[in-house]
């Protein structure tokens, strides 16, 4: 039985956890990332990343713990990050769908290079509307630009 997520605001003590999430769910996602490439994310992610964004998260309800979290700017989704071990508990959609219905996000990026992450993107309605051969600091990770698609009515 999936299990109803709770939206949570986090606080800038929960930066540190926050970036922990980020860097486990890369770990666990971005296989083509070198590992010198991730560290030097990781710290733009602490200290500029999370700061530019709407952030929400969920928490585990027993440990309190950050399960998930995403970041909004401008009608964008520019993060969505899922701990490993809270993978396929419903939290993705949880908080995909608050940042939609909430905080008008219709946008994201995602990288050509995780499968998995743009299957679930394409179940939840996105479409492709462009590509970039590079990520947003230039190095050579192609992006999918991603738009929801809002269901036509019969």
């Amino acid at each position: 039985m999936q299990q109803k997520w709770a939206i949570h605001t986090p606080r800038l003590t929960d930066f540190d956890e926050l970036t922990d999430v980020w860097e486990a769910s890369v770990r666990a996602t971005h296989d083509f990332l070198p590992d010198s490439y991730i560290q030097l994310l990781r710290q733009l992610v602490r200290d500029q990343y999370l700061d530019a964004v709407m952030l929400i998260c969920c928490k585990d309800p027993v440990t309190k713990r950050i399960s998930g979290f995403a970041g909004v700017a401008a009608g964008k989704v520019e993060m969505l990050f899922i701990h490993p071990h809270f993978r396929g508990q419903g939290i993705g959609k949880c908080l995909l769908k608050f940042a939609m219905d909430e905080l008008n996000a219709q946008a994201l990026d995602v990288n050509l290079q995780n499968p998995q992450a743009i299957g679930f993107y394409f179940k939840q309605g996105f479409e492709i509307v462009g590509r970039s051969e590079k990520d947003g600091m230039g190095q050579p990770y192609p992006l999918l630009h991603l738009r929801y698609k809002r269901p036509t009515r019969a």
